[in-house]
């Protein structure tokens, strides 16, 4: 029967579930750019032209497979703003459609809508499990089902169990089912950071850019340079190139932050794996077989797999199994305003400003960045959960709420009570100390508590333990930095407070 297959912007793989029988003789496709999935929230200016330029290129590959591609671009005449709209405006422009295919999108918002489509559609409407998950959400509900702690870990094992991916027959590969403990390695002041792979814009990503300038004028970040690939070959070779280039000094490295560092030895390539153009499985092996050739060794491949195979898999899982509910949690009752500084970048904190101008120039920022720099002071200073979720959304190329609503709500910011976390990745200058160079070009000083100059990392982190005391007293792993709390006599506690308070405040905070 002819069909109408709907091809949404994250979607851009041609091992689609909805691609799967489809036939260019009679089927149909259609891609649309609406306004609606553009605006839900206000995505960095590099996001949008990401996704417009690769969603243009690959309707370019289908129609270069022989199917017939209806494209509706942004500022059509006849462009009805929403997927739904468009959706209705195509079956009725072609009445022999007997069939509309989609495969589910990520998010439960888009998710309700399509599933009351057959309601309103004189079609059969067909919603597809997305099968470019390594682990289905069928899976992951029952590995969770039973279980009172939903730990990464654990379901990591179960996937390289599966997958066969670094193991040794049921044992992992080197007797260890992790390496932390050799990636957690400070960036030498005499190490040079590897080249980057990049390419310039061609003439459908800089009309593209024309729109989201034109469209799009007051939305978050900077839209040049824009650099990224945007089509399945360009992925591909920014996919070679880390494995070649770079995968080997990743895990020694991983968790290492450094001014005006940007990129160190992460991959960059979520934001191509989660718009469809690279395939998680696919990327694993490949990093494995860099470590079976001699190429990178183990600690550096194991931590690569377990950031695709356990972190990635585990928070999508996560995501549906908790529901459109998760994101309403608020455990330790974080109440606080977004400081300024979250869109400006300005601010005296170094390691705060880097990592937030660094994201407003390429919509990027490594996950050590974004979880014990930005997240955790969001964390400290008690930010609302529903302003960091939105921030986060707006600001990443690879953000989508699948992804990153777990990551922020449940490891950054504690706010699901340990549902992720077995406890709030709460950290004070200290750790960012030893694992960057921020505090020596910063005008605050990393010892200090209560001083004037102290970093505000120290005081809103006693405070933050002082106020959640409660709260945390009963949490396994708090035990020992709650111990430290008691110490604390009456006076230096209620210089902590006055000292944090007045930095909120200071900072528009509270």
């Amino acid at each position: 029967m002819p069909s109408l297959i709907l091809v949404l912007g994250d979607q851009l793989s041609l091992n689609m579930s909805s691609l799967n029988d489809a036939d260019p003789k009679s089927d149909t496709i259609l891609m649309a750019e609406v306004m609606e999935e553009a605006s839900y929230v206000g995505h960095h200016k590099k996001k949008l032209a990401f996704v417009f330029s690769a969603m243009r290129h690959f309707a370019k590959e289908l129609e270069s497979k022989g199917f017939s591609v209806r494209y509706v671009r942004l500022t059509d005449k006849n462009n009805q703003g929403a997927l739904r709209a468009e959706v209705s405006r195509a079956i009725e422009d072609l009445p022999g459609v007997q069939r509309l295919v989609v495969t589910k999108p990520g998010e439960w918002r888009l998710l309700a809508d399509m599933e009351a489509w057959s309601d309103l559609f004189d079609v059969d409407v067909e919603l597809r499990d997305d099968t470019r998950f390594i682990a289905t959400v069928d899976e992951f509900s029952d590995w969770a089902a039973d279980r009172k702690q939903l730990r990464m870990e654990y379901f990591y094992r179960e996937m390289r169990r599966k997958t066969g991916l670094l193991m040794d027959g049921d044992e992992p590969a080197g007797g260890e089912w992790n390496y932390d403990q050799e990636n957690r390695k400070r960036l030498p002041k005499s190490k040079q950071t590897p080249q980057r792979w990049f390419c310039d814009p061609d003439d459908v990503t800089r009309e593209v850019m024309e729109l989201v300038e034109d469209q799009f004028p007051d939305n978050f970040g900077k839209l040049r340079p824009f650099n990224y690939g945007v089509t399945r070959q360009q992925a591909e070779a920014a996919r070679d190139a880390f494995m070649a280039d770079i995968l080997p000094g990743f895990g020694d490295y991983q968790d290492a932050m450094a001014q005006d560092e940007p990129w160190m030895w992460h991959s960059i390539l979520s934001l191509y794996l989660n718009v469809g153009l690279l395939d998680p499985l696919d990327l694993c092996k490949r990093a494995e077989a860099e470590w079976q050739e001699g190429r990178a060794p183990l600690n550096a491949v194991e931590g690569f797999v377990r950031q695709i195979l356990g972190w990635r898999e585990y928070v999508r899982g996560l995501y549906w199994f908790k529901g459109p509910e998760y994101k309403d949690s608020n455990f330790l009752n974080a109440q606080n305003d977004m400081p300024e500084f979250y869109w400006t970048g300005e601010t005296d904190m170094a390691c705060m400003s880097d990592a937030i101008r660094q994201t407003i120039e390429h919509a990027y920022a490594h996950h050590i960045q974004r979880l014990m720099i930005i997240g955790n002071f969001a964390l400290l200073s008690g930010i609302h959960p529903d302003h960091v979720n939105d921030w986060y959304m707006r600001v990443y190329t690879d953000a989508y709420e699948w992804v990153e609503l777990p990551n922020t709500h449940g490891m950054a910011l504690f706010a699901d009570g340990g549902v992720i976390a077995s406890k709030p990745y709460a950290a004070s200058a200290n750790y960012i100390n030893k694992m960057s160079d921020y505090c020596g070009t910063c005008r605050y000083n990393h010892k200090g508590r209560t001083e004037e100059d102290a970093c505000p990392f120290n005081s809103l982190y006693w405070n933050f333990l002082i106020g959640n005391q409660d709260l945390l007293k009963d949490n396994p792993r708090m035990g020992l930095v709650l111990k430290n709390v008691d110490r604390l006599d009456d006076d230096e506690r209620e210089q902590i407070k006055a000292r944090a308070a007045d930095l909120m405040k200071s900072f528009g905070v509270c």
